[in-house]
């Protein structure tokens, strides 16, 4: 599914990094940064059951305009937020089948979202921070 992320978000002219950890503690599935500074965080769900157990993804939003949810084709989506986006994906490509409110996150969580972002991405391209 990631992959089909990427491939979406690189249609639509933005840089994406998986895995990248939060200051709150957490760690994002998928942030994607546009050329204007624009934030987007996707969490990925790989079932029902992936979703239900997971009661955490409402910490992610105060680092980003607009969030989303991706799942596979046959997942239920009538039971994720409808004040969420919404992405289909799989191992090749993606759609967005709801696109996410916006929300405007505060100028230092932005400038800080955005310094670590282009770090870890240097980290990862010198290959002195970990890949996830």
């Amino acid at each position: 599914m990631i992959r089909g992320i990427f491939r979406l978000f690189t249609q639509l002219d933005y840089r994406a990094l998986v895995e990248m950890p939060l200051a709150n503690g957490r760690r994002a599935d998928v942030v994607a940064v546009d050329r204007r500074g624009g934030i987007v965080l996707v969490e990925v769900k790989s079932s029902l059951a992936d979703y239900r157990a997971d009661s955490k993804w409402t910490t992610y939003l105060d680092y980003t305009d607009r969030f989303y949810f991706a799942v596979a084709a046959d997942f239920p989506v009538a039971v994720l937020p409808a004040d969420t986006g919404l992405i289909i994906a799989d191992a090749y490509e993606a759609a967005i089948l709801r696109p996410a409110p916006e929300r405007q996150i505060a100028a230092p969580r932005r400038k800080a979202m955005l310094l670590a972002f282009a770090r870890l991405a240097a980290g990862r391209l010198s290959g002195l921070v970990d890949p996830p």
